[in-house]
């Protein structure tokens, strides 16, 4: 019996320490949030020129849509380029998004991602851009998107994540979607740059000086996760990544069960793979020149996903209050509280509805289909897996304004 709670002391300070910091992490940088943003001072406004490019992978249904809305941006048009990377679309898409005043570069592969697709829209294009901005096939920018990034780039940013919000809240899942991009907004993007960190890059919505982003995405072979190699690159050279909390870009959240799946079980595989290639070298740089900024980054990916986080937590909190003589009741208290309320204080006022609270009872589901995911991400991270879209709402950017 004596081994045996050995055993489960040791367990436990192990679980202790682990969920332990990732309570108290995202608690400090979520109080941090609470706190102003103030970005550098621009003394000079220029308008550089811009290249947005939309990669998509069998995306018909909504690309010309996306397209279309992404001329709409009260920038001078001369100054900013659409690009739509096609990769698999179907004929008569090519053909409708061709009598647009923008440019369509086909693409194919036999393993399709991201990066690919982007590099070899850079091998076609001229190199007569300032910076480019990355958008996904169903994201809808906001009409003065290119000016506030623009304005970022000239207080001497070269990576610049825009703030990405719902396009949609029709289910119960696309509530609890939409609430998590935006804990992780607050969290990750907004309480980092209170503190003098950098912003999380999320994939789309984002900004970079041209030279540079085309210089390293030809080191990037990423299947998945391209974002995160960046990340891990701009914060070993010492770069800040600005958050530009006004400049938004709507992106369509995920309506099912199983699109909810398939993308945290993406999204996880990825987060542990650049964890495991990332943290000896970031621990060395932090030994060596006190990176501070790529140990943090590092540590990030080693996180259980939020949703996890709160649900362990909880469970392992009332096994602690039925077994309280030999677990500590109160630490697993204190950590739950914490964990809650970095939770909270990221879910922006207009979430606290009935909508939500119906929401709320799926949770239960998330979690498990979370905890799913974390066991089916062995190689998850080798092979592309797609997200469909199914529809763009032009009406969208004005009902999330009011």
């Amino acid at each position: 019996m004596e081994i045996f709670l050995q055993i489960l002391y040791i367990i436990e300070a192990v679980l202790i320490i682990y969920l332990g910091f990732s309570a108290v992490y995202i608690f400090f940088f979520s109080f941090a949030g609470l706190f102003g943003y103030r970005p550098r001072n621009t003394k000079t406004i220029k308008q550089h020129r811009w290249v947005v490019m939309i990669p998509g992978y069998k995306e018909d249904q909504v690309i010309y849509h996306v397209a279309e809305d992404a001329l709409n941006q009260n920038y001078p048009s001369g100054l900013y380029d659409v690009v739509v990377i096609a990769d698999s679309f179907q004929k008569e898409t090519i053909e409708r998004l061709n009598q647009l005043p923008i440019k369509v570069i086909e693409v194919s592969f036999d393993v399709s991602t991201k990066s690919k697709a982007l590099n070899r829209a850079m091998e076609v294009l001229k190199d007569d851009y300032d910076g480019v901005i990355i958008l996904d096939a169903d994201n809808l920018m906001e009409s003065d998107f290119i000016t506030k990034i623009n304005e970022s780039y000239c207080q001497g940013y070269i990576a610049i994540q825009g703030h990405r919000v719902a396009k949609n809240t029709d289910t119960s899942f696309a509530i609890l979607d939409a609430i998590s991009e935006e804990i992780n907004n607050h969290i990750y993007r907004k309480g980092h740059r209170v503190v003098g960190l950098s912003a999380a890059l999320i994939g789309s919505g984002m900004a970079f000086d041209y030279s540079y982003f085309k210089k390293t995405m030809q080191e990037i072979k990423a299947i998945g996760g391209f974002d995160k190699e960046l990340e891990l690159k701009l914060t070993r050279e010492g770069t800040p990544i600005e958050y530009i909390e006004p400049a938004l870009v709507y992106d369509e959240k995920i309506q099912s069960g199983q699109g909810f799946s398939n993308q945290r079980r993406r999204w996880l595989s990825a987060q542990f793979v650049y964890f495991s290639r990332s943290i000896g070298n970031a621990c060395w740089a932090l030994m060596r020149r006190g990176n501070v900024e790529n140990i943090n980054k590092s540590m990030q990916f080693v996180q259980l996903p939020r949703i996890i986080l709160l649900g362990v937590l909880v469970i392992v909190f009332v096994i602690s209050l039925i077994f309280g003589s030999v677990l500590h009741y109160k630490i697993w208290g204190i950590l739950l509280a914490l964990c809650a309320l970095a939770l909270l204080m990221g879910v922006p006022g207009k979430f606290y509805n009935t909508k939500t609270l119906v929401a709320l009872l799926s949770l239960p589901r998330g979690f498990l289909l979370m905890i799913l995911s974390l066991l089916r991400i062995r190689g998850a991270n080798k092979r592309f897996i797609h997200t469909e879209h199914s529809s763009v709402d032009h009406t969208v950017k004005k009902e999330q304004k009011k």
